[in-house]
């Protein structure tokens, strides 16, 4: 199971030389810092770009006006001030990517090369952005291969002046795009489909993999055959018989077949992605459903906990491959939107179920502020020191649960109390280790019976001991395996059990509310 922190890198080296007092670089990051990063349970860094940016990117990030209103809601306060906007605080995006080099301003490649074996030390893999639908308008490509990009006619560029820009080598060029949003201001569009810009992908990602562990892959269903023929039509050309990941992820494997790929995936096509190469794909849907109000269409308060089910039993077979997720730097962040012991809930489900887990750097200590990936800096914050104490229990708890086998439970009720509905349960079972998880997702009290999967239960006490609270629960086996496990949950409550059998001398405690 991959645990992975994204760190926005150009921001995180900002406060460290603050904190420090010196310019800091990737390349002489206290050990203490990357000590701090080794949290037990995460076992992969994601920095967030890492690559030389745009100096065309900044330009148009500071002259487009709805951009100018993001960055602006951040900082409100006078132009200038800490408190207000500064140009200085405006960069080119990481995603507006110059060159696939490590940025000078971050320590340049020496300096990313030593981070890796910093964290290498510490038993941590390194994932670096790809993106691979577009790049900056004063890519070197942008000159030398236009055949790798979607070209344009001057009578494009007047007819859609914002679809279209004409780079300093005098080409025109489409503006990258999805098919659902208005053009990208500050990037121009790869031809997913030209043989020449697939090749250069693969020597891109061999590059990359020769740096790194990981390549997270931005925006990669927006490639697939299928929606780049939708999205460009015939100004991508013919359409391939081979699709374009399943060209670039075989030929990069023959150089780095351990370079694990993460889909940035969206709209269900992460079993596709799957199929077709990648490792991981993104479960935006297990996101939405968690975020979503509590109350579905037909007014149920187990709305949301009825829609993580029937997520959760679409496609059982994908879920080792789906990142599960409560932020990262395109979405809000989790303490704004999953506020209190609702956020909790939230987390201690995407922490405890099958596939990759990803946390944001900012998000355990309670970050309200969601950080424009074009911003230097962010707004100073209260630390939420419950959210800061929890969140090292939460994972090492999930490292000790997610083992062996995962299934999931269909919690019981009764005729005049479907609070059960409101429950998500599964074990994880393994020969030597039992483990349940419960979560109460949703904001009344819910009752319910668990059956338990596990043989042996009759003839023995059962320990139950809750590996977030430390409290313990002795249980009858026979009542456990006759009629399952009694648990009464107030809202947003959880447990994630160790189930054992208790040592002849161990006292007994009495669990009140929670499991019975």
């Amino acid at each position: 199971m991959t645990v992975i922190l994204e760190i926005n890198t150009l921001v995180w080296l900002g406060e460290l030389s603050e904190r420090y007092a010196r310019r800091v670089t990737l390349g002489d990051v206290p050990e203490e810092v990357w000590d701090g990063i080794a949290l037990p349970g995460i076992d992969a860094v994601w920095l967030m770009g890492v690559w030389r940016r745009s100096p065309a990117g900044r330009r148009i990030a500071l002259d487009d006006p709805s951009l100018r209103a993001a960055f602006r809601a951040v900082f409100p306060g006078p132009p200038g001030t800490d408190d207000g906007l500064r140009d200085t605080d405006v960069t080119g995006s990481p995603y507006c990517v110059r060159d696939y080099v490590a940025d000078a301003t971050l320590g340049g490649p020496d300096g990313l090369a030593a981070a890796r074996a910093r964290l290498a030390a510490r038993g941590l893999r390194l994932v670096l952005d790809h993106v691979p639908h577009h790049i900056a308008p004063d890519h070197p490509w942008t000159a030398t291969h236009p055949e790798r990009l979607v070209r344009g006619t001057a009578a494009d560029l007047a007819r859609a002046p914002d679809a279209y820009v004409e780079t300093g080598s005098g080409h025109v060029y489409a503006r990258a795009r999805d098919p659902y949003f208005p053009p990208w201001p500050d990037v121009v569009q790869l031809n997913a489909f030209h043989t020449a810009l697939r090749d250069a992908t693969v020597d891109t990602l061999v590059a990359i993999g020769d740096q790194a562990d990981g390549v997270r892959c931005d925006m990669a269903m927006l490639l697939m055959n299928d929606i780049f023929t939708g999205t460009w039509g015939e100004a991508a050309g013919p359409v391939p018989a081979e699709d374009f990941w399943t060209y670039v992820i075989p030929r990069v494997r023959a150089r780095h077949p351990d370079l694990l790929f993460i889909a940035e995936a969206y709209w269900g096509r992460e079993q596709p992605l799957l199929r077709q190469g990648f490792d991981l794909c993104y479960d935006k849907g297990l996101y939405d459903r968690l975020v979503q109000p509590d109350a579905s269409a037909s007014g149920s308060a187990a709305g949301a906990a009825d829609a993580v089910r029937h997520h959760l039993r679409g496609r059982p077979g994908d879920l080792p491959g789906l990142v599960r997720f409560l932020e990262n730097h395109d979405e809000p962040r989790a303490a704004a939107v999953l506020p209190g012991e609702r956020g909790r809930a939230a987390a201690v489900t995407v922490a405890t179920l099958p596939g990759a887990t990803l946390w944001h750097e900012g998000q355990f200590e309670g970050r309200r502020t969601h950080l424009p990936v074009f911003l230097t800096r962010r707004p100073r914050e209260p630390v939420d020191a419950p959210l800061r104490d929890f969140h090292p229990r939460l994972l090492r708890a999930a490292a000790t649960v997610r083992r062996g086998e995962w299934r999931p439970v269909t919690a019981e009720g009764w005729p005049d109390n479907d609070s059960h509905r409101s429950l998500l349960a599964w074990t994880w079972t393994t020969a030597e280790a039992r483990h349940l998880v419960v979560v109460n997702y949703s904001d009344r009290p819910a009752q319910a019976r668990l059956p338990l999967p596990w043989p042996g239960l009759r003839g023995r006490s059962v320990r139950l001991t809750d590996l977030l609270t430390e409290r313990t629960y002795d249980r009858d086996g026979h009542e456990l395996a006759e009629r399952g496990l009694y648990v009464d949950l107030e809202p947003w409550h959880v447990h994630v059990f160790g189930v054992d059998r208790p040592g002849a001398d161990t006292e007994h405690q009495g669990a009140g509310r929670g499991a019975g």
